[in-house]
């Protein structure tokens, strides 16, 4: 995993081989050195390396990771996205079966030593398909939540009036998450506060957003959170307001910590969420929607039950660590017997 900071994908594949490692899956995991969860794998008995991202050239990098591949000679090089498919030699094809991951619908040329392939979403699957990888060697296999179960945050602690309304956004701060129009949406629900958890180039363009608008008083930036569990059980809604989101692992966050969740129609969500079965949907970048179905979410004790259920039910068939993680291991055992 060659990605830098703090995203889904990042938190995912961490998440991932801490579960593989607990499984009794032998592996060696290539990061950046500033990774920010390198400590844990290595405490969890992973053995980490970093010297491959020493900078300065791709071409060199490229060169430490064949090394590595040399030396430990795997059955699997699994890519988690797509730096981490161009720093993979192209002749390690010759000596492991090599894995692309994808988040997202990028172009494919990056993986084009890659002879499997894996989507986060059967849409995405599909995609890989459509554009000529072989139906045997893609496999859909989705992402699973990390969240802890955890005591409600105390609203104290962020400055939060005991009786307010709190909405919840888990997301970078970047304009693909679309919380310019959750702050408008903020406007005309003057019960609610916002908390929005999560580090990103718009911090300060969102936070003078808030003060334009007026809703600075009821906004609180957290920054990077890792009590994801204590927020969603402190929050009253969970919002989602993408305009760009392949998957989106709050999704899943949201229902297995039971928390009632709101998104906008990007891929992830409407391939994954049943306006008023277990969430609500609405369309991208409309204000008015959003806001309508925050407030009958908030207003509606039916409809919030009913959504809750729902999300948690599928969350059970379908989402759990232990199921994904069942899916890996059965998907590197049949490649790795080919």
């Amino acid at each position: 995993m060659a990605g830098r900071g703090n995203g889904g994908a990042e938190l995912y594949s961490t998440d991932v081989i801490l579960s593989l490692q607990q499984a009794g899956l032998a592996q060696c995991v290539v990061m950046r050195p500033d990774a920010p969860r390198v400590r844990e794998l290595r405490a969890a008995g992973v053995d980490v390396i970093t010297d491959v991202m020493r900078p300065p050239f791709a071409l060199m990098q490229r060169r430490r990771m064949g090394g590595v591949i040399a030396r430990y000679r795997p059955d699997i090089v699994h890519c988690w996205l797509r730096r981490a498919a161009e720093l993979t030699p192209r002749d390690a094809g010759a000596a492991a079966q090599v894995i692309g991951w994808f988040g997202n619908y990028k172009d494919l040329r990056a993986f084009s030593h890659c002879r499997w392939f894996v989507g986060c979403t059967p849409d995405m699957a599909r995609s890989m398909r459509a554009r000529g990888i072989a139906d045997d060697h893609v496999a859909y296999i989705p992402t699973f939540p990390s969240v802890e179960v955890a005591a409600p945050l105390s609203r104290q602690t962020l400055d939060t009036p005991a009786d307010a309304r709190v909405l919840l956004s888990l997301s970078r701060l970047h304009e693909a998450k679309g919380l310019e129009t959750l702050l408008h949406a903020l406007l005309d629900l003057p019960d609610c506060y916002l908390w929005m958890a999560g580090t990103g180039p718009l911090r300060n363009a969102l936070g003078e957003l808030a003060r334009r608008l007026g809703v600075e008083s009821r906004v609180r930036f957290l920054g990077w959170r890792t009590d994801r569990g204590a927020l969603l059980a402190a929050a009253d809604v969970c919002v989602l307001p993408s305009r760009y989101e392949p998957f989106g692992t709050v999704i899943l966050d949201a229902w297995s910590a039971r928390a009632p969740l709101v998104a906008c129609a990007s891929a992830g969500p409407r391939a994954h969420v049943r306006n008023g079965e277990n969430g609500m949907l609405v369309p991208i970048d409309d204000v008015g929607a959003l806001r309508g179905a925050l407030r009958a979410v908030l207003d509606d004790a039916s409809l919030r039950a009913r959504i809750i259920a729902g999300g948690y039910a599928d969350y059970e068939a379908s989402y759990t660590r232990a199921a994904v993680t069942r899916r890996w291991l059965e998907y590197y055992r049949r490649i790795s017997a080919c």
